[in-house]
């Protein structure tokens, strides 16, 4: 599987050949490149590196560390970690900046190598280009034995993070032991089996019951959070014996939920509830990308505050969101960003945000669902038939609509009378994304159904 290479990571399968998959050589001459940026930025000549479950993880983190501190470059290890908790950690250190050794939703063959700037932040357009130019570059010079880097392990990283998520102003400890929560955690045998524990001890959560909390990597459902991955939590909360169930992705930057009564949210709706929540204590603007649902753009306004979309990826929603100065913002995949805290997705601060908005009303989680606008997204994904590329399929798209509103800067988007789809070639696999939203799914279907037609590609 050729490598994906873009701002949301540099992935791939492991294994195979070089050049065909995330392999040894590989991991080296992005390393590589990567700290030859990393050299000429500000801050001590420190990098920090940590990894989600998955097998592969503990040997790429050994090739980045080594190659960093070959190139005279200090690392902080974290080790078993989460996105969020490393990208926290840059800062701590003044680091220059850091690598997320994570695959996030993709299988367990799958690994990656996410680029953050001294920030903690993803790397911007512009700074991947010129990493991924240099990584096909040839004659590096390394340091000397004098001069080599040197590497310290923190373990204490999580439970920092888990520090600043409860001492945020919109985050009751107070209210939400006062509720006595009953709460169900699926966290797919990857490290948000220790970070979402921690945090719901420190909350003061009554009881929780634990799913897939081994962080081993060997990951028992499809590691994405959406609802037809969900199963075993499902089944749980249809018990009626908890309150809440959340669900993460394997780097816990992800978030879903799942009702007291075992219905799911919808991943969607995480950052809907998380945004209402905090526009009722701080008004202000959101974002969210172009292919989430239009309930965040409705809450936003029932406020008063303007909406604005950003093409799909952290980074494209981080750079709207401070040109906009929103007060929370995110990614309908269960990403919730909130500046408060740092310019990333974290699915700890939103798991904090949503159970103080609960304990703060007094609601069940269907009950504050039933308070948004109703929606219903599908999301497919289209197999490029062989010889043909994702332009000349979207290209296609626009022609045929040409005569209809649409959004142009990431794939083609259409708004239309019966609701709104959304093609786009995926930043994270070698597939085009189609997602469709309508008020029915009877509706959404139909919008999905017309574009099969119009494309004559089977959709997987």
């Amino acid at each position: 599987m050729p490598l994906i290479k873009s701002i949301s990571g540099i992935r791939g399968t492991i294994g195979g050949q070089a050049g065909d998959g995330l392999t040894p050589v590989d991991i080296v001459a992005l390393t590589t490149a990567y700290g030859q940026w990393l050299q000429q930025q500000p801050g001590d000549q420190t990098a920090v590196i940590g990894r989600d479950a998955r097998p592969s993880g503990h040997i790429v983190g050994q090739l980045v560390s080594a190659v960093l501190q070959s190139m005279g470059i200090n690392v902080v290890d974290l080790g078993l970690s989460t996105t969020p908790t490393i990208a926290l950690a840059v800062p701590w250190y003044n680091a220059s900046g850091g690598i997320v050794i994570s695959a996030s939703h993709n299988p367990v063959t799958w690994n990656s190598l996410k680029l953050l700037s001294r920030t903690g932040e993803l790397l911007d357009a512009a700074a991947t280009t010129q990493i991924l130019t240099w990584a096909n570059q040839q004659g590096y010079v390394y340091a000397s034995t004098t001069q080599l880097g040197q590497r310290t392990q923190e373990i204490d990283a999580i439970a920092n993070h888990v520090k600043q998520v409860i001492a945020l102003p919109l985050v009751d400890v107070k209210a939400i032991r006062s509720r006595q929560f009953r709460v169900v955690i699926d966290a797919v045998n990857s490290t948000g089996g220790w970070a979402v524990p921690q945090l719901l001890s420190a909350l003061g959560v009554a009881h929780m019951t634990r799913l897939n909390c081994t962080p081993n990597g060997l990951f028992k459902r499809d590691p994405e959070p959406l609802p037809e991955h969900l199963t075993e939590l499902i089944e749980m909360m249809a018990t009626r014996e908890h309150d809440i169930g959340f669900a993460v992705d394997p780097d816990v930057d992800r978030l879903a939920v799942v009702d007291e009564a075992g219905t799911p949210w919808g991943e969607e709706y995480t950052l809907v509830a998380a945004a209402d929540y905090v526009l009722r204590h701080k008004p202000g603007n959101t974002v969210s990308n172009l292919s989430s649902t239009q309930a965040l753009k409705d809450i936003t306004e029932r406020y008063g505050m303007q909406h604005t979309s950003a093409p799909v990826g952290e980074q494209h929603v981080v750079t709207q969101m401070k040109a906009t100065q929103a007060v929370i913002g995110g990614e309908g995949n269960g990403g919730v960003i909130y500046p408060a805290l740092h310019y990333g997705r974290d699915a700890l601060v939103g798991i904090a945000l949503l159970l103080t908005h609960l304990a703060r009303t007094g609601q069940t989680a269907s009950a504050l669902r039933a308070t948004y606008p109703n929606y219903v997204m599908v999301k497919e994904k289209i197999s490029l038939p062989p010889g043909i590329g994702a332009e000349i399929l979207i290209g296609r798209i626009r022609q045929q609509y040409s005569g209809y509103p649409m959004h142009t800067e990431d794939g083609i988007k259409l708004i239309l009378e019966e609701g709104w789809i959304h093609l786009r070639q995926s930043n994270t696999e070698p597939i085009i994304r189609l997602y469709a939203e309508a008020p029915s799914h009877s509706q959404a279907m139909i919008l999905v159904d017309r574009v099969r037609k119009q494309l004559s590609v089977d959709l997987k």
